[in-house]
């Protein structure tokens, strides 16, 4: 049986037959400009006698004629060529409604008639689909053929389409256009692909945090986040036969969370930020600041001093030492001179309590007077257990814990003892702190699901008892100390902080604890006191409920 070669063209008048000898023979079908058709196939052309297929068409010519109305987008046309010209009409329509192609090109590898008397064929053929913006698609089909006559008919399978799609079914193309891109603790969209990027689906909720976290989801997006699927009668993805869905990236942000913190600093004039971790898993679950803090995400990389709120390293490191108990019994006068340094209370003295009580009510003059027999390395070593020398690369944002460096000297020691001096930490550092009380053990912090969290630097937690004192003392703070406001909202636990700086006439407020398996800190830059963050605190605590 010898081999043909045929030219179609876009025209659909039958065409002459040229023997080509036994060579292998290509044909290409190729449209271009896309007709948008409506399922019943209205967009049709009125019918014609040229439009008319020839009587006694040969099996090749009935495919090539099938192929050039197909790639055409003229439904009606492709479907009276089958013995079902309803079926093939409608589904046709529904197929080039829902991928909408720039282009369809339809190409054969041979042209070979089926032996003289048979009455069935099969028919291969191969579709290539420009789906616009660089999205091209391509695979093989293939069409039965049955004899009625002495003319050819297209049995209409659905599979002619593609092989995977059933009756009923359409072809649909889907693109990220309105797909979630990055998604919240409990899967609810926080952040939306658009045409040209990604766009928040709230910009109030997280306005500083969810951009950094668009750029992340723009860079791992795949270059085939597009795919074609087979849908049903309701639209609904029965399979997807091209490409794969870009699944969104999972963020460990909790929205209630998030949306009581974000809530709680926009309420204040001052710079002000929250940053909120769950001590079981390290999940961030909060990342907040308010407009006055600026455009920088402070809250995970500023870094100032700590104030009080390092108290919680000091008596790790008494403890730790030996050096006393939390029932030891302490002075705390209104102020003490040790070395060059003078300390003094906030307008108070308690005499001699027991050191729990001095944590509590935050004396100054207690905690100089006994980190002065610690060791130069014993702070430091003291806030490395509790996470603020570690360091982490988390995908999108920058974070740094803080810094405590040795002191040179014993002034520098009573500074640094008390959250002064060389001392400083970040929100996100003393949020780490108390999450590593709260859960006996390092944490680990990340933003994703999906993407893990380097740990360039880590860190062993303090003995189990000093924990425990550590939790005892903590509790004390708010049901008997400077954080007393506090008790109203649970079994809270921490530590009030009022930092100096410049010339000391100023002061930052701060508020680092935990509750459950939610662990934060506050800040509030030139708020003169720690109440400020104890009252912010309070708006946060009461807005998860």
């Amino acid at each position: 049986m010898p081999a043909y070669r045929e030219d179609i063209s876009a025209g659909r008048a039958r065409k002459r037959l040229i023997i080509a000898g036994g060579a292998v023979l290509t044909v290409v079908i190729t449209v271009f400009g896309v007709l948008q058709l409506l399922p019943s196939g209205d967009n049709a052309k009125p019918a014609t006698a040229a439009d008319e297929p020839a009587t006694a068409l040969t099996a090749t010519e009935l495919t090539n004629e099938f192929l050039n109305e197909l790639t055409a987008g003229d439904a009606a046309a492709a479907g009276k060529l089958t013995d079902d010209a309803a079926a093939a009409t409608k589904q046709l329509g529904d197929v080039w409604q829902g991928l909408a192609p720039t282009s369809l090109v339809a190409s054969r590898d041979e042209l070979v008639e089926p032996a003289a008397g048979a009455t069935v064929a099969v028919e291969p053929f191969t579709l290539s689909w420009d789906l616009g913006d660089g999205r091209a698609w391509e695979y093989k089909s293939s069409l039965r053929l049955a004899r009625k006559g002495a003319d050819w008919l297209v049995r209409w399978q659905p599979g002619i389409v593609h092989p995977n799609l059933a009756a009923g079914q359409r072809l649909v193309l889907h693109d990220l256009t309105g797909q979630p891109a990055v998604v919240g603790r409990g899967g609810a969209p926080l952040i939306t692909w658009t045409g040209d990027g990604t766009t928040a689906k709230d910009p109030r909720f997280a306005p500083l945090l969810l951009p950094a976290m668009g750029r992340v989801a723009r860079g791992r997006t795949p270059a085939d986040g597009w795919y074609v699927a087979s849908a049903n009668a309701a639209g609904k993805d029965v399979r997807v036969l091209h490409g794969r869905p870009t699944k969104p990236l999972a963020s460990t942000l909790s929205q209630p969370v998030q949306a009581a913190a974000q809530t709680a600093v926009d309420g204040q004039a001052a710079p002000t930020m929250i940053v909120a971790i769950q001590p079981s898993t390290g999940d961030l679950l909060a990342v907040a600041q308010n407009a006055a803090a600026g455009d920088d995400l402070v809250a995970l990389h500023g870094l100032f001093p700590p104030g009080s709120t390092f108290k919680i390293a000091t008596a790790t490191a008494l403890l730790d030492a030996g050096i006393a108990g939390i029932e030891t019994v302490v002075p705390c006068p209104g102020s003490a001179t040790i070395g060059q340094r003078t300390v003094r209370n906030a307008g108070f003295e308690l005499g001699d309590v027991p050191l729990r009580t001095a944590f509590a009510q935050s004396c100054n003059t207690t905690f100089a007077m006994q980190a002065a027999k610690l060791p130069p390395g014993a702070l430091p070593r003291a806030a490395s257990r509790l996470g603020l020398a570690a360091d982490f690369a988390i995908p999108g944002i920058k974070t740094e814990a803080g810094t405590v460096p040795a002191a040179a000297n014993s002034t520098e020691q009573v500074e640094n003892s008390i959250g002064q001096g060389r001392v400083v930490a970040s929100c996100f550092g003393m949020a780490l702190v108390a999450a590593t009380v709260a859960a006996g053990r390092a944490i680990t912090p990340r933003l994703w699901r999906d993407l893990k969290t380097t740990v360039n630097a880590g860190y062993e937690p303090p003995p189990g008892a000093v924990v425990a004192s550590l939790r005892t003392m903590m509790r004390d703070v708010v049901t008997s100390g400077r954080g007393s406001a506090l008790d109203r909202y649970g079994d809270v636990h921490g530590k009030t902080g009022t930092a100096q700086f410049d010339d000391g006439t100023q002061a930052h407020g701060w508020f680092a604890g935990y509750r459950g398996d939610l662990a934060f800190a506050t800040l509030v830059k030139d708020s003169s006191s720690s109440s400020a963050a104890v009252t912010v605190t309070g708006a946060f605590l009461g807005g998860i409920g």
